[in-house]
């Protein structure tokens, strides 16, 4: 697709609407992993955290086809963001430690963006895919032009939830949504019949899935937040 197509711009515009809708909840991610971090590590967390994640899309859209295919992928994907979930709500109890430890939860933080967007964008770089029309140089220059809104975005997130608190409640319980919609969205199968079909044929019973993971995030870290307080 030649770059002076009007056909090429009106993709590449496709693709970056497509980013900033579904970034929203990548933002709520990173703003959570590096809220408690000093301003300095704020911004390099979200830097190298927008950036990898970036890349990782990048990649994730060559397979991603393939790996939604695969059963119980999706499952694993959904109970580790679970677990991410009660560990960013969890270090509501455990700010005000050392200067090595502030060091440690930068490289935590990078971390933790990551597996969070390598869970969360399996469905979403299918999209992005579909508007490229495989045109790798469109991909890489609509992600790129993506990543200053990501780190727009999470550098927001992370002055609303520092103004108004119950914001990271929201985020969390935002992650455990995402970690149900995941769960059933899993193609393994059970007696037959996969998950995907099963609740696509009961969407109630879906809702109270995703439902259920967001008030078990909040719940959970909660509880780990309380701990890492007393323990303090």
């Amino acid at each position: 697709m030649s770059i002076d197509s009007p056909v090429f711009w009106l993709a590449l515009g496709q693709i970056v609407w497509i980013n900033i809708i579904l970034s929203g909840d990548n933002a709520v991610v990173i703003a959570l992993a590096a809220r408690s971090l000093p301003p300095k590590q704020q911004k390099m967390a979200i830097m190298w955290g927008s950036g990898a994640a970036v890349v990782l899309r990048i990649v994730l859209t060559f397979i991603a086809a393939i790996l939604l295919k695969l059963p119980y992928l999706q499952l694993i994907g959904g109970a580790l963001l679970l677990w991410i979930g009660f560990q960013l709500m969890g270090e509501e109890g455990g700010e005000g430690e050392g200067h090595s430890k502030e060091h440690g939860s930068l490289a935590a933080a990078v971390r933790t963006i990551l597996i969070a967007d390598l869970v969360m964008s399996l469905d979403n770089v299918i999209a992005v895919a579909l508007a490229a029309k495989g045109d790798f140089t469109l991909l890489v220059l609509g992600l790129a032009i993506s990543i200053p809104l990501v780190i727009f975005g999470s550098t927001l997130m992370i002055k609303l939830m520092e103004r108004f608190p119950v914001i990271v409640t929201l985020g969390a319980a935002l992650i455990g949504w995402v970690a149900g919609d995941a769960i059933t969205h899993d193609v393994a199968e059970i007696a037959g019949v996969s998950l995907k079909a099963y609740f696509e044929a009961n969407p109630m019973l879906g809702y109270v899935v995703k439902a259920g993971c967001a008030v078990l995030v909040v719940v959970v870290g909660r509880w780990l937040a309380s701990r890492g307080k007393k323990a303090h």
